[in-house]
């Protein structure tokens, strides 16, 4: 079809006038299947017969059984139809009145239930499939980036992914959730009367209160504290540790630590606008990485600091394997002040997702009567999963998560 075939006529009244010969002939062309027609003239003119041909049948045919007839009717509209696929010449034979489900031969021999794929979803290889092969072919399917990566230790990521990790936790704490303050504010969907306000609206009325101010309470995301462990036996979680921090410095204003034998404070440094330099300046911060694990003393220094404050009313999340050079008495007695203070405390383990894993790390079994939950915290979906709990810590219903025992048999 040359460009000027459709020079000046009205698309709305040629797309009306097809509709109503094709149902004629018994294809059911309604009102909507007309407008998704004219969209598609007015998106892509047709430059040709075939593609004017594909818009009007992707437009306006809904059924497989209905394309001969649709294909009857556009050969006596045009006098010269486009050639129509091999599929299209002769139609194929159906099982009964429903064909909205077209068979795909099984790569078994083994007969099960299904009735095949919707044929509007077949695709487009199968219309152009040539006269010599007769299997549909379906495309491969893949997992996306994040499924490919959930399963795999951190010490199997390369930087790249480890940055990707980054970018995803960034993404599940961006909804991080507000609670209910005892401060309120001026609003007007406020339950409660501001009298202070109220009165002095007054006095414009000659003291009658004829514009009631109403007050409602602020919101105010929930404080976090998060304290990671960098020492060596968590040298392959370290780096995942601090994009974590990261993306809790970032998005939800929270307080970051790490430790090893001394505590390092973070916040400044990992909301740099680049997480490679972040991450890279928080390495060179910590001067103590990879060497040995003082988990009581820090926390100790952690609450006999300036930023003990922080700690105040908020869900302290601390992520270590629980080995501790200190003893377990002394990790005990700083764990029972710290959960006084705190609103929450979340022990991240890397090893507690292992299969017939008990906690009885001798620091790991003094710190977990004090702990609301303990989490896994070994692989990149594991982290995922962390943020999404931690959002739900922050609930101001007044319920305590259930208190987790300790194993019985405790090794120093």
């Amino acid at each position: 079809m040359s460009p000027g075939v459709l020079r000046g006529v009205d698309r709305a009244a040629f797309a009306v006038a097809l509709a109503s010969r094709l149902r004629r002939a018994g294809v059911p062309t309604g009102l909507t299947s007309v407008d998704d027609f004219v969209r598609a003239l007015a998106a892509s003119p047709p430059d040709s017969m075939s593609s004017l041909y594909w818009a009007a049948r992707i437009s306006l045919v809904r059924r497989h059984t209905d394309v001969p007839a649709f294909d009857r009717v556009f050969a006596a509209v045009f006098a010269d139809p486009p050639p129509l696929p091999r599929s299209q010449r002769s139609a194929p034979p159906t099982d009964g009145p429903d064909d909205v489900y077209v068979r795909v031969p099984a790569d078994t021999d083994d007969a099960g239930p299904g009735g095949g794929l919707p044929w509007a979803t077949v695709p487009p290889a199968v219309a152009e499939t040539p006269e010599r092969d007769t299997v549909l072919r379906l495309p491969e399917r893949r997992p996306s980036a994040h499924t490919g990566l959930a399963d795999r230790p951190f010490d199997e990521l390369d930087a790249a992914q480890v940055t990707q990790l980054g970018d995803a936790l960034r993404a599940a704490v961006a909804g991080w959730p507000t609670r209910r303050t005892r401060r309120h504010t001026v609003g007007s969907s406020g339950a409660r009367i501001a009298l202070r306000a109220t009165i002095a609206r007054a006095r414009r009325t000659g003291w009658e209160p004829v514009e009631v101010v109403r007050a409602r309470p602020v919101r105010r995301p929930r404080r976090v504290v998060l304290v990671c462990d960098v020492s060596e036996s968590m040298r392959a979680q370290a780096t995942a540790y601090l994009h974590l921090m990261r993306a809790f410095a970032v998005v939800a204003d929270a307080e970051v630590f790490a430790f090893a034998t001394t505590l390092t404070r973070l916040t400044v440094v990992l909301r740099h606008t680049s997480a490679a330099e972040a991450v890279a300046q928080a390495s060179a911060a910590v001067t103590d990485r990879y060497g040995g694990t003082r988990i009581a003393t820090n926390l100790r220094a952690l609450l006999t600091s300036h930023h003990a404050e922080a700690v105040r009313g908020a869900v302290v999340v601390i992520g270590s394997d629980g080995w501790d050079s200190d003893p377990p008495a002394a990790l005990a007695t700083v764990m029972a002040r710290l959960s006084r203070r705190a609103y929450r405390i979340v022990w991240l383990n890397p090893r507690a997702g292992a299969p017939g894993f008990a906690p009885r790390v001798g620091g790991m079994a003094a710190a977990l009567p004090y702990c609301d939950r303990m989490l896994p915290a070994g692989t990149f979906q594991d982290l995922l999963v962390v943020a999404r709990q931690l959002q739900s810590v922050t609930c101001t219903d007044g319920r305590k998560w259930p208190t987790l025992t300790p194993a019985p048999r405790i090794i120093a």
